[in-house]
């Protein structure tokens, strides 16, 4: 690939994911890539000390830039550094690492094929899942597929790539992205449903693509994860519906 590479990172609360080494990780193997590349680390208003921590790897690593922005969730994240992004790809990673940096290897040789957009998918084996996440992934995948007659296995996994302009056309039709920009900050967990459902119905190729994954998050500042789950659940089936309902009145259609 000769065009080069943005991989964006959401943070928010990762210091124990930090400490472990993790931009190194990602470092050391772009560090061996051919192709021009950069990092953007996109803080979330994090509470613990990642923001010191980032900072201060970023200044010994001049392809790494740290953007400390508005509170806006992992979209309103990925949002930020997509428009600072200076490479016509795009990665979006999640800052655990539970599915390697090294796997976009896999992902990258498909934008030879004339695909817009690559993403990468679970399977159904995922070292470090719970029985209760295993089957509330299964009810969710079925769930969204019934109503919005999709293909794709996985939209959940947080590992994906697509070109950056049409990451530019595709956000800021994003309901949430639209409420952040109003000022209300609200977020929703299953935001890629509905970006890949705009992806589909503005005419771009998806490929998904099998890769590696087990459960990486050594994180303790983001709240009780049970909890959490059980709450962002709620949202995600609500976002799959308010997609559904927003495609019969035709807010997706081509204008």
């Amino acid at each position: 690939m000769k065009t080069g590479i943005s991989v964006i990172i959401p943070c928010y609360n990762e210091e124990n994911n930090l400490n472990r080494g993790v931009l190194k990780e990602v470092d050391d193997f772009l560090k061996t890539q051919k192709y021009p590349w950069e990092v953007l680390i996109c803080n979330d208003q994090s509470t613990d000390n990642s923001l010191k921590i980032v900072q201060k790897f970023a200044k010994s690593h001049r392809s790494f830039r740290v953007l400390d922005l508005p509170k806006g969730g992992k979209p309103g994240a990925l949002w930020g550094g997509i428009q600072q992004a200076k490479y016509p790809l795009c990665l979006f990673t999640d800052m655990d690492q539970s599915t390697p940096i090294s796997e976009l290897n896999n992902l990258l040789p498909f934008y030879a094929k004339k695909y817009d957009i690559v993403i990468g998918s679970r399977g159904n084996q995922r070292t470090g899942f719970g029985l209760l996440r295993l089957l509330g992934s299964k009810v969710f995948s079925i769930f969204r597929k019934v109503l919005l007659k999709s293909d794709i296995e996985d939209t959940q996994c947080g590992f994906k790539s697509m070109k950056t302009d049409i990451a530019r056309t595709i956000f800021p039709r994003l309901e949430v992205i639209k409420n952040i920009q109003g000022g209300q900050g609200w977020r929703v967990s299953a935001y890629d449903v509905e970006m890949l459902f705009i992806a589909d119905k503005l005419g771009y190729k998806t490929k998904e693509v099998p890769v590696l994954w087990q459960d990486e998050d050594t994180s303790t500042t983001k709240g009780d994860q049970n909890a959490k789950y059980l709450k962002e659940s709620k949202r995600m089936a609500a976002e799959v519906w308010r997609v559904f309902t927003n495609n019969l009145q035709g807010k997706y259609d081509k204008k």
